[in-house]
C-alpha cells in the first residue's frame, strides 16, 4: 500500500477497506453490548440482558452491516449528531466561517469543555456550510476499550499517545504525530485537536504551549524557520461554549475533591459515562465561533498559544448561564430563565454548587463577547 496509509497506520482514522472489519468487531464486543445495556436499558438489562443482547447487535447489524467507507459512516453519524442537537439543544448556532475557504484544509486548535460534542459541533458546522468534516485528535487515556478505539477510529479520530513513557519513546511519539498532523493537512484534510490535555473544568480556556510545540517538530526536523512553518498550519482558534454544561456536576466533584482532599481517583468506565453524559444530557444554546488563521511572524510557541488565547477570549460567546452565574448583567435575561438555571444549581449536591456556579462565572469577564 501507499507509503504514507502505512507509516502512521497506528495512529490514524480506519481507511474504508478497514470500516466492515471494524464494524463487526464493535458488534460482536461483549463489552459494546455491555455498555449498550447499561446506558440504555439500565433498568431491563438485570433481567432480560439475555433476551436483549442478540436484539442489539441484529439492530446495530441491520444499520452498519452495509457501510463500507468512510464517507457511508459520516453520513450515518450525522444523523445521530441531528438527531442529538434536535434532542439535546434549545438552539446551535456558528459564526466566521465566511472567513474561511472550504477548499483549504486548516488547523482548528479548540477549546476544550466536552470529551465527544466539541468536535462533533465543530464538524456539524464545518458540513453545514459544505466544508471536509476533519480529523479528530484523541487521547490513547480514552482507548482502554478496543470497541472505543474501533469506534473513534471509524470516524475519523486519530490517536495522541500520552501513554507513553521515556524520553526517547515520547520523543518519537511526538515527531510521528506532528509528521502526521502535517501530512493530513497537505494531502486531504483539516484536523481538530484541543487547545490542552484535558477538558476545562474550571470554565477557563488555555493553550498550553506544549501543544505548539508538538506542531513544530517536525517544522523542525525539516529545519523550516518556526514563524515560517506556524503560518503553513493555518491555524483556526475556535470557541465552542455551551449554556449548560451536561457533565457540570462531574466536573465539579474533581475539581472539590482534588481541592479538599488533594487527589481524585477516576472510576473505571468515568470517561465513557462522561462521553455519554455529554451525548444525551441538555445543552441549552450551543455556539461554535471560528476566529481567523494566525498570520503573524511568531517568534515561540509561547506567543502562538497567546494568540490563540486572544481570538477564543474574544469569539467566546456567553450565554444567560453565564451571566446569572456571574451576577452580572441580568437586567434583559427573562425571569424564567433565571429561575430556571437556579433550579439547576440548587438541585446539585449543596457541596458542589459553588465550584458549579464558579464554572458558569468565569468565563464573564474574561471574555470579551
Amino acid at each position: 500500500m501507499p507509503s504514507n496509509i502505512d507509516k502512521f497506520s497506528d495512529i490514524r482514522p480506519y481507511n474504508d477497506q478497514e470500516i466492515q472489519p471494524a464494524i463487526k468487531r464493535v458488534i460482536n464486543s461483549e463489552e459494546f453490548i455491555d455498555a449498550i445495556l447499561s446506558f440504555r436499558f439500565s433498568k431491563l438489562s438485570k433481567f432480560l440482558g439475555f433476551l436483549l443482547k442478540p436484539l442489539i447487535r441484529r439492530y446495530f447489524l441491520y444499520k452498519w452491516g452495509n457501510i463500507n467507507s468512510i464517507d457511508q459512516m459520516q453520513k450515518v453519524m450525522g444523523h445521530y449528531v441531528q438527531r442529538m442537537i434536535d434532542s439535546t439543544t434549545t438552539n446551535f448556532t456558528y459564526s466566521g466561517l465566511e472567513n474561511l475557504d472550504a477548499n483549504k484544509n486548516y488547523l482548528f486548535v479548540s477549546n476544550h469543555r466536552d470529551i465527544a460534542m466539541d468536535p462533533s459541533f465543530v464538524n456539524w458546522a464545518l458540513y453545514s456550510e459544505n466544508f471536509k468534516t476533519v480529523r479528530i485528535a484523541i487521547g490513547d487515556n480514552l482507548l482502554s476499550k478496543p470497541f472505543v478505539s474501533d469506534l473513534m477510529r471509524m470516524n475519523k479520530s486519530f490517536i495522541v499517545k500520552r501513554s507513553v513513557t521515556g524520553v526517547r519513546e515520547m520523543m518519537k511519539s511526538l515527531s510521528h504525530l506532528s509528521d502526521y498532523i502535517c501530512s493530513s493537512l497537505k494531502e486531504d484534510s483539516s484536523i481538530w485537536i484541543a487547545q490542552k490535555e484535558g477538558r476545562a473544568k474550571d470554565g477557563f480556556d488555555k493553550t498550553d504551549p506544549a501543544i505548539i510545540k508538538m506542531f513544530y517538530v517536525n517544522g523542525k526536523k525539516q529545519k523550516i524557520p518556526f514563524a515560517e512553518y506556524i503560518k503553513s498550519l493555518n491555524i483556526i482558534p475556535v470557541a465552542v461554549s455551551y449554556e449548560l454544561d451536561p457533565c457540570d456536576q462531574q466536573k465539579a466533584r474533581e475539581l472539590y475533591e482534588k481541592a479538599e482532599f488533594g487527589e481524585y481517583k477516576k472510576s473505571e468506565f468515568e470517561d465513557i459515562e462522561s462521553i455519554v453524559s455529554g451525548i444525551i444530557g441538555q445543552k441549552g444554546h450551543v455556539h461554535v465561533a471560528f476566529g481567523e488563521p494566525l498570520s503573524g511572524n511568531f517568534e515561540n510557541a509561547d506567543q502562538v498559544a497567546e494568540e490563540i488565547d486572544a481570538q477564543i477570549y474574544q469569539n467566546y460567546f456567553l450565554h444567560p448561564s453565564n451571566l446569572i452565574a456571574a451576577e452580572q448583567d441580568v437586567d434583559n435575561i427573562p425571569a424564567q430563565d433565571i429561575a430556571a438555571f437556579k433550579a439547576r444549581i440548587q438541585a446539585i449536591k449543596p457541596e458542589l454548587q459553588e465550584t458549579v456556579l464558579k464554572m458558569y462565572a468565569n468565563p464573564v469577564g474574561h471574555y470579551t463577547s
